[in-house]
């Protein structure tokens, strides 16, 4: 990882990054993209099911990743402090009602080089909204 805070702050590094931890599923390299105090949950959060630091949300990671959950990043989009990923998640219960894989987005909020904020959505539109990007 880049100890440069400038490089860790260079949008298209920063989506590289993001885009080779979720796939490939590094918890180690996940945890490096995450300010302490990450937060993650549904759009409307925080929430009390919200995750609420970063080892609620690596712990909350490899408990999907446990169950069988894979994601395959489609696409990582900067916006202004945030960048919008698409996902093709399998292995869930959402995946298999929807024929084995669904397809999620997340914001990421990102300051100084960390992501401080991931929150979930089910429609691309609403989450390219929320990221400040084209639909």
């Amino acid at each position: 990882m880049p100890d440069d805070a400038s490089a860790a702050e260079d949008p298209a590094a920063l989506a590289g990054r993001v885009r080779s931890a979720l796939e490939s599923g590094d918890l180690d390299a996940i945890r490096d993209l995450l300010g302490h105090s990450a937060r993650w949950g549904a759009p409307e959060g925080p929430g009390d099911a919200d995750c609420r630091n970063r080892d609620q949300v690596i712990a909350w990671w490899a408990s999907a990743r446990a169950a069988g959950a894979r994601a395959v990043v489609t696409e990582v989009t900067a916006g202004p402090g945030t960048l919008l990923v698409g996902l093709d998640v399998s292995g869930t219960p959402a995946a298999r009602e929807a024929g084995g894989t669904a397809r999620r987005w997340q914001v990421l909020t990102v300051n100084g080089g960390h992501i401080i904020d991931i929150r979930g959505f089910g429609d691309r539109t609403e989450a390219a909204a929320r990221a400040g990007v084209p639909a």
